[in-house]
């Protein structure tokens, strides 16, 4: 059984120590374990199931800016993948005495459950504003002395020379149909479309959203190349979200290059920035990231603007893009950063936020379907 958590008058202290020296002292929240990773920050209101088995946050000790975190404790249904993926979790309150129907046991139950550690009584408004404007840095999360704490912290390998793709994809094929999770082989139904998934942190909403599009996805290791992906004869290719520095996936480049032209492409965060390197592009490092589910994005051509769920650290560089014939399609109206992209005669299109959307707004979901149109119109 989960141990109890240290209550507000117990004297035991937990640090997080950043690279830089800085420390803040909380209470243990989660497993009693020592946790080391990049520090981000979150800003959405709700969510947090989601994010702790979201991929794309491997490696990273996450800070959620609402005050309060486990309110509505944790279920047996909102999982985005079939483990926790962070390093750690921060918060400034864990919930002891969650209230929601649907809730089997509470955060911290939960942390130790799955093995994962945690901060919580901390300032995290004085954290969020530290990486604001310092930008996001590697932090440790542990019990012991802050000044040994910072020597261990000087040999963990950066956020970005690590491969954190390799640790979250799929290490072998599986199917996603109308009743969820299932062997490859497995008797289908009648589907729409059949479309093949490049796994680099996939999201199960992802799978759940083509399957009520009338789709059956193929799950495969980001590893795969381009002429296995074509051994499935997909009728449209999905490039998944995921974890880390674009740059350094030269396998995924290298398949989605020689994908390009052959079968109908929508790319998803990772995906948009795998498309914008494979044509030609480039990516650059964000100072402290998009995180959270209130980001505007506006559509160029119509210039509607959407408000969006949003997770990840790099962004495309748009000037790269001059004589790639990849056009920008849409942009971040906070800061001007590129939010799609499309190559329209090789049948290439991509976005930087999630339309699957979980945690966030739905605004952004029917992309799913100009994803399936585009693959309907391709074979007339």
């Amino acid at each position: 059984m989960p141990s109890a958590r240290p209550g507000p008058d117990d004297k035991l202290d937990r640090y997080l120590v950043l690279k830089d020296g800085a420390v803040f002292r909380g209470r243990p929240l989660g497993a009693d374990v020592e946790a080391a990773g990049e520090v981000v920050f979150n800003t959405g209101m709700t969510g947090y199931q989601e994010i702790l088995t979201d991929p794309s946050y491997a490696g990273q000790i996450v800070l959620l800016t609402y005050p309060i975190i486990g309110n509505y404790g944790i279920n047996d249904d909102d999982f985005e993948s079939d483990r926790v993926q962070p390093a750690a979790l921060i918060v400034r309150e864990a919930c002891e005495a969650p209230s929601n129907w649907r809730s089997r046991r509470t955060l911290h139950e939960f942390l130790v459950e799955r093995g994962l550690g945690g901060l919580q009584g901390v300032d995290t408004r004085a954290i969020t504003k530290r990486l604001r404007s310092a930008g996001v840095t590697m932090g440790l999360i542990t019990d012991a002395d802050p000044e040994r704490a910072l020597q261990r912290l000087a040999d963990v390998p950066d956020y970005g020379d690590q491969n954190f793709v390799e640790l979250v994809s799929t290490p072998a094929p599986y199917a996603w149909g109308y009743e969820g999770r299932e062997d490859v082989d497995a008797p289908q139904a009648e589907y729409r479309h059949k479309i093949v998934v490049l796994d680099c942190g996939l999201k199960f909403n992802i799978l759940r959203r083509l399957a009520a599009l009338g789709c059956r996805s193929v799950v495969l290791p980001h590893s795969t190349g381009a002429e296995q992906v074509l051994g499935w004869k997909p009728d449209g290719v999905l490039l998944s979200p995921g974890p880390g520095d674009p740059g350094g996936l030269t396998q995924v480049m290298k398949t989605v290059r020689g994908l390009v032209g052959k079968v109908p492409m929508f790319g998803v965060c990772l995906g948009n920035q795998m498309v914008a390197c494979a044509l030609g592009g480039s990516t650059f490092k964000l100072k402290f990231g998009h995180r959270g589910s209130n980001h505007p994005v506006k559509d160029l051509a119509t210039g509607k603007v959407a408000i969006t769920s949003q997770n990840h650290g790099y962004a495309v560089d748009a000037d790269s893009l001059t004589g790639t014939g990849v056009e920008v399609t849409q942009i971040n109206l906070n800061d001007g950063t590129v939010e799609g992209l499309q190559h329209e005669p090789k049948g290439v299109f991509s976005i930087q936020y999630h339309p699957e959307a979980a945690p966030g707004p739905l605004d952004s979901r029917p992309y799913f379907q100009e994803f399936i149109n585009r693959i309907e119109s391709a074979g007339t």
